[in-house]
């Protein structure tokens, strides 16, 4: 590494590059009787369907690597294009392709394999790419017979569906911009998505997501047609369509019209927008074009070994949020996967359900999701006879040495290894559903040493990947055979990280560079230009710094603490090192912006409620903790009440051994503060992939706050 950059990529001319393959649309013709493939796995039930005939695709002549003209690496208009970050030589040289290239490709190698998988009447029913293919260009032809014009978003508000991937890719077919809305925002929220991406066109999947946008369609003066994906309409009202409706109505749509507009699409345009959850300010809409999705689809998956047509994801996380629709939409694309839906309450509880029907080979979950398991196998093994405790506590101790020193490259097999294996590791991920997968990913927030070392102790490692929604995703990646436990993983080929304004101990802003990075803010230059330098590094916000070329995340900038005395101090590893000595901990925030010293918010673990709003129940883990105390009780009120001694001694104890291990005086916590409920997603205080809104927390309990600093 030379003057702070790691490079997977050859440095070359940033200028364009356009390989000349013809566009494979053209003059095709989809014969079903070549797919080596065969249907998908044998585990889950699947419905027959007739398979439709073959159709003719028109020539169009469109050279595949077409690009619009562009001179700045960055642009906020939706009508723009960017140069793209090219190379002479290496992944960063690869073809661009629009994301319709990438699928008709797919198509055509793997047209009778299972594309998409849902669950109707209890039992799993296939699309195949064939078909998905047929029914995007038939969602687009629709599109386009409701007026939707180019460059126009089509915003999508619902839970994952076969519907939701149709009108995100039949959006794009058309010409429009697909926008994912959090299925969680409110109406004003909702709004601000659709107006800012001037949507034509709104898909929502239900009456409780049609009635947000019914209370501010009349602040849509672009808004010209709703579509319900799911469940019968209460009410008819005028532009409001079913599914099966909106389906229907681009029949009389010549199929020239939707070549015509496909032929326009261009990889160095906006494909699709992904806007911010709004946890660190107002929501921003992220453009990404065709060539950030292909690309970094194609690299991300060469770069964990994906192969094409043998793997199997199911779809939980939000579809607005850019890893569910790398990992779930394009990765899958990509490689010919098969999608599986999961349940609307899949993080309420029915995720391993789904799980063991499908037996998935890849399987992303963020922190609080491995969290969560966690805790259910730690309840589980509380009830467990002395004898099988001490045979599962055997066992992960081989299992924890194990797998440090497979990441240390040293491979040595401990004696009683099989035997673990067989007694409990085996068991373990049948249990979860997991036994047929290969690689096991983590990412979107910070994840505690004690949740990697538990899997890692359970012959399951957890591969930390690291980017954000202006990266495509994907920036550094873990895997099985090259990892580094607390790491990021190393940088995707072709793409280039560098640290800006390193310190002594070598940390720095970590900057990004590659074709995965964003084009632009929608609509705001300012941000765009904060975020991008003059030279077109991505500035992340995140300070890392590099171990055997490993990236380490050490600090956020904007979630540092300066203290009152000018102390910089970075919450995460505060936070993750008292939960990890106090079991009875969900959730910790450390206070202390401009304060003369550090404090803490720490909630109880408690039982979720169907809606996933925390009730009053102490969690069965908290109970037997409070239980091996002396301590009887069974709600949060009642510790709190009480001011339960054992158990606020118990985290007064985890808060010295921190502070024990602290590097400064500044940096030991003073005091801490049990609140009246845990953190939830309804609550306001996560955001949709249950990362921490620190703004939030601190508008929300600014009372406490005063009470604590008071003095």
């Amino acid at each position: 590494m030379a003057d702070g950059v790691l490079s997977n990529g050859l440095t070359g001319v940033d200028g364009h590059r356009v390989n000349s393959i013809t566009d494979s649309f053209s003059t095709l013709i989809i014969d079903s009787t070549k797919d080596p493939h065969g249907s998908g796995p044998s585990d889950a039930p699947q419905q027959p369907q007739a398979e439709p005939p073959a159709i003719a695709l028109k020539p169009q002549g469109v050279a595949a690597a077409a690009l619009a003209p562009a001179e700045q690496l960055w642009n906020t208009v939706k009508e723009g294009a960017v140069r793209l970050r090219m190379e002479e030589s290496g992944p960063a040289a690869d073809t661009p392709v629009t994301v319709h290239q990438m699928f008709l490709e797919t198509v055509q190698g793997f047209g009778g394999h299972p594309a998409l998988a849902y669950k109707k009447d209890g039992q799993w029913e296939t699309v195949t790419w064939r078909q998905y293919y047929q029914q995007c260009r038939a969602a687009a032809k629709s599109f386009i017979k409701l007026g939707l014009e180019r460059y126009h978003g089509v915003g999508i508000l619902g839970f994952n569906s076969p519907e939701w991937f149709i009108a995100n890719v039949g959006s794009i077919l058309a010409g429009g911009l697909a926008t994912g809305i959090y299925a969680t925002n409110g109406p004003q929220a909702c709004c601000h998505v659709a107006s800012d991406s001037q949507a034509n066109i709104l898909v929502v999947e239900n009456q409780q997501q049609l009635d947000k946008i019914l209370q501010v369609k009349d602040q849509l003066p672009h808004l010209k047609a709703i579509v319900q994906y799911k469940g019968e309409l209460k009410q008819k009202l005028p532009s409001l369509y079913t599914w099966a409706e909106f389906m229907r109505l681009g029949e009389d749509v010549p199929e020239k019209d939707l070549d015509d507009s496909i032929a326009r699409l261009r990889a160095n345009e906006c494909s699709t927008v992904i806007f911010t959850s709004g946890s660190t300010g107002a929501p921003k809409g992220v453009m990404l074009s065709h060539d950030n999705v292909t690309w970094t689809a194609q690299r991300a998956g060469d770069m964990v070994g994906l192969r094409y047509a043998e793997e199997t994801v199911i779809s939980y996380l939000p579809l607005s949020h850019v890893a569910a629709q790398l990992n779930d939409m394009y990765l899958t694309m990509r490689f010919a996967a098969t999608t599986y839906f999961a349940e609307p309450d899949a993080l309420k509880g029915s995720l391993v359900t789904t799980l063991k029907e499908v037996s998935p080979t890849t399987f992303l979950g963020v922190p609080r999701v491995w969290e969560k398991m966690q805790e259910k196998m730690q309840e589980a093994g509380a009830k467990a006879s002395p004898f099988k405790k001490s045979v599962a506590d055997w066992a992960k101790s081989i299992g924890l040495m194990y797998n440090y020193s497979a990441m240390h490259g040293e491979n040595r097999v401990p004696w009683g290894f099989t035997l673990a294996n067989q007694l409990v590791f085996k068991k373990v991920r049948a249990a979860l559903g997991l036994e047929c997968c290969r690689i096991l990913f983590t990412g979107s927030a910070p994840i505690s040493k004690e949740t990697l070392e538990y899997f890692m102790s359970l012959n399951m490692p957890l591969m930390e990947l690291y980017g954000m929604s202006e990266s495509s995703g994907p920036h550094t990646v873990s895997t099985n055979t090259d990892y580094l436990i607390f790491s990021c993983g190393k940088v995707m080929p072709g793409s280039k990280v560098k640290l800006d304004n390193q310190d002594k101990d070598s940390n720095g802003e970590i900057c990004f560079w590659g074709r995965n990075v964003f084009m632009g803010y929608l609509n705001l230059n300012d941000k765009t230009r904060e975020a991008l330098d003059q030279d077109g590094w991505l500035h992340s916000g995140d300070i890392g710094k590099f171990q055997r070329n490993f990236l380490f995340i050490t600090g956020r900038i904007k979630e540092l603490l300066i203290t009152a005395g000018g102390e910089n101090v970075a919450p995460v590893p505060i936070e993750n090192a008292v939960k990890a000595e106090a079991p009875i901990i969900s959730n910790a925030m450390l206070i202390g912006d401009r304060k003369k010293f550090l404090s803490m918010f720490v909630t109880l673990k408690c039982v979720m409620d169907k809606d996933g709003n925390p009730t009053d129940q102490l969690s069965p883990e908290a109970v037997s903790f409070c239980q091996n105390l002396g301590v009887t009780a069974t709600k949060v009120s009642e510790i709190i009440g009480n001011k339960e001694p054992a158990v606020y001694k118990t985290i007064q104890e985890s808060v010295d051994r921190y502070n024990a291990t602290a590097i400064a005086r500044p940096q030991r916590v003073q005091t801490f503060v049990i609140l009246e409920r845990d953190f939830s997603i309804p609550g306001g205080e996560l955001g949709p992939t249950m990362k921490l809104r620190r703004p939030i927390v601190i508008q929300m309990y600014q009372d406490k706050i005063n009470e604590v600093y008071a003095d």
